[in-house]
């Protein structure tokens, strides 16, 4: 099985150096190893040359079914340690910035209070990037909008309100609300969610249509744009928590809300640790939810 986990771990980190790093090989051992496969499958699965490794053409159609062997692999290791109990564990997770910052670390400390020896790796994207991974098994299960997501379980956690975010000095800042008309008059600085957007999507429902600006990936460098004036946007609750800028929030009219859901493929073949990572999170989040 090693030289598909090298050549899976050398298309992930783009260099068979990076690769032998994280595998604990040596260059040369990866290289062979990838070569050996190649051999086995009799074709070329990576074009090398001084800027790095790219996929051939049958590279990328072998991938899929290399990934799904090394997946398996990995699921069938981490069966063998279910059997000697949950000793062990690597958790892999698709998540959003403000999941990140606000719920995993005290989810992860309060879980490794029970199981101290599990590990944790975070992955961190859009709607469209975690559902992409749970897919292609780059990642156990992820947090979602369950509107972006198909063909995968989901459970419902936490309704999260929406909130208009203004320049402190903004005319709209002495408003108890702001309407969505409103909005559509100033500059709009656009939170890249994939292909689900919840202010997207319900300005398009009422007919109105933002005056987009900017498009960011990341909803701390949208707040430190709206300190300095560039614009306005709406971000969720969440993430405005615990805000270390000099902005205002406000509700919105009508209300925007997105559901915060996990999903995963088929937890009946989760890694152990993972499934009992779920459940922690379940119990703690979702009966508020259900009660709502």
């Amino acid at each position: 099985m090693n030289s598909y986990y090298a050549f899976i771990k050398a298309i992930e980190t783009g260099s068979f150096t990076k690769a032998a790093e994280e595998l604990g090989y040596t260059q040369s051992a990866i290289s062979q190893m990838v070569h050996s496969l190649e051999e086995e499958l009799s074709t070329t699965l990576i074009k090398r040359s001084r800027t790095g490794i790219t996929l051939t053409p049958d590279g990328e159609e072998f991938l899929p079914f290399i990934r799904n062997i090394y997946n398996s692999h990995r699921e069938l290791l981490e069966k063998q340690k279910e059997m000697k109990g949950l000793q062990s564990g690597l958790i892999r997770i698709g998540t959003f910035s403000s999941v990140s910052c606000h719920w995993m670390p005290e989810l992860m400390r309060d879980f490794k209070e029970h199981y101290p020896a599990v590990h944790f790796e975070l992955h961190q994207g859009n709607y469209t990037d975690i559902s992409k991974w749970i897919h292609e098994g780059k990642v156990d299960f992820g947090f979602v909008n369950p509107k972006a997501v198909s063909k995968l379980s989901t459970v419902p956690l936490e309704e999260d309100e929406m909130l208009a975010v203004l320049p402190a000095a903004h005319p709209l800042a002495n408003q108890d609300k702001v309407s969505l008309k409103e909005l559509t008059t100033e500059p709009y600085i656009l939170l890249n969610e994939g292909e689900i957007s919840e202010p997207l999507t319900i300005f398009n429902q009422h007919n109105f249509e933002p005056n987009i600006q900017y498009r960011v990936y990341d909803d701390y460098t949208i707040m430190s744009m709206i300190e300095q004036g560039l614009g306005i946007s709406i971000l969720p609750k969440l993430v405005l928590s615990r805000c270390p800028y000099h902005i205002v929030t406000k509700s919105i009219s009508p209300a925007v809300v997105r559901t915060i859901s996990l999903a995963y493929k088929d937890k009946r073949i989760l890694p152990i640790a993972s499934r009992f990572f779920i459940d922690f999170i379940v119990e703690k989040y979702r009966n508020p939810f259900e009660n709502k």
